[in-house]
């Protein structure tokens, strides 16, 4: 399916959109009550591609769920010693579930979709070989498929997050009740969905104690809890972004600090923009260009990229050398795609430069990645004949973006 952007006009009134539940946290509430031993409810979750994925995969695993619309309810507790999953293209079910079958009693066989497929686990593999696990790769060395045979657990290990944290998030989160660990951490990388995951585990009982590049989590047992999860802000940045672009004022439902998601830090970048920011409602002013380390938000590098030729200077986005191993090489695709569009871009290893530009109509290519499809529609807001390819893709996230965003202008 392809979209057909239309540009959105300028209106005096405040515009509110309702976003799916945060994908990341519904992820992690799935596993952290998947754990406890007892009946947790979820409400609020999301019910795109990865969350369903992630569902799936650990009641192939012998968990109990029992799903009404937005809410479900999870009996934790003992899992099968011998099963099969395919995580899809789902990163945080490939990182978090193979760390868990990585240090259970049994053998497993994880498979994933071929998108997933070229994306890094070695760092994660030989960490847990390190703990006594053993891997049989049915493919390239490092990455799905393989079979899985559970080991030890217990004692220390250290672990690459170079380039991805969720190595690390998946260790800490299965750590209690594989024996405890001390993870230390070598390469760099932002620490934000490490930080929701310590602060989920202690919301579900268990308290991770740091020490520089080491983390300690002793032995322990998760408790089951009502939990309520929070909208995805992940979702919110591009509505916010898209005020900041035409004028309008946009607040997202729901979203309020503090939050549990490292990319409410967007709301102060769109902030040194010129964007009005009250709370976490934003207005469009005349857009600044900036520069920004994103290394632990880079899930809006894309969104930034996409409003930057519409500032008045140029942008720099640096800090995201990692976002070439995601669901596809981000960085590279923002760059060629904007350079179709009339864009004028510099890029490096690990950096963007965005100048201000005249952008025409095209065909954007999206890679099959939701955040490339979701990010450009942007720019047809602002820009006649933008086309974005496969815009089906948003369903591994938000299914009904398009929807939302046709909804909105015709609010208007």
């Amino acid at each position: 399916m392809n979209y057909a952007c239309k540009r959105l006009k300028r209106s005096e009134k405040k515009l509110t959109v309702r976003v799916p539940g945060s994908k990341s946290v519904t992820n992690h509430a799935l596993l952290l009550a998947s754990l406890a031993r007892g009946e947790s409810e979820l409400f609020g979750m999301q019910s795109s591609g990865d969350a369903a994925s992630f569902l799936e995969c650990v009641q192939k695993l012998g968990v109990k769920v029992e799903r009404e619309g937005d809410c479900c309810r999870v009996l934790g507790g003992n899992l099968l010693k011998n099963a099969s999953v395919n995580v899809g293209s789902a990163g945080t079910a490939a990182r978090f579930l193979t760390a868990l079958l990585g240090l259970s009693d049994g053998e497993y066989f994880l498979d994933s979709s071929e998108q997933m497929k070229k994306r890094p686990m070695k760092p994660l593999l030989d960490s847990l070989v390190s703990l006594g696990a053993s891997v049989t790769y049915l493919g390239e060395e490092g990455h799905f498929p393989f079979v899985l045979k559970g080991g030890k657990g217990g004692g220390r290990v250290k672990v690459d997050v170079s380039s991805s944290s969720q190595f690390l998030s998946a260790l800490l989160a299965v750590a209690p009740v594989a024996g405890g660990l001390t993870v230390e951490t070598t390469g760099s990388h932002g620490m934000a969905y490490v930080e929701m995951t310590v602060k989920m585990m202690e919301e579900f009982g268990v308290k991770v104690r740091r020490e520089g590049n080491v983390f300690i989590v002793p032995v322990g047992e998760y408790r089951p809890l009502r939990y309520f999860v929070e909208p995805d802000v992940s979702a919110a940045c591009y509505f916010y972004a898209l005020a900041a672009l035409t004028g309008n004022t946009v607040a997202v439902e729901g979203v309020s600090l503090p939050s549990l998601q490292g990319d409410t830090a967007f709301l102060q970048v769109l902030k040194e923009m010129g964007a009005k920011v009250d709370g976490c409602t934003v207005t469009g002013r005349e857009l600044h260009g900036v520069t920004v380390d994103m290394s632990a938000f880079s899930d809006q590098a894309i969104t930034l990229a996409c409003i930057s030729p519409f500032a008045d200077s140029p942008t720099l986005i640096k800090g995201i050398g990692h976002i070439r191993l995601q669901e596809s090489d981000r960085l590279s695709a923002m760059a060629t795609e904007l350079k179709k569009l009339g864009c004028r871009v510099e890029t490096g290893e690990d950096f963007i430069r965005i100048f201000p530009s005249v952008l025409h109509g095209g065909i954007v290519k999206t890679y099959d990645d939701h955040r490339m499809a979701m990010g450009f529609s942007l720019i047809g807001t602002r820009v006649e004949g933008i086309v974005i390819e496969h815009a089906e893709c948003c369903q591994k996230t938000f299914r009904e973006y398009f929807d939302v965003l046709d909804e909105l202008r015709e609010s208007l």
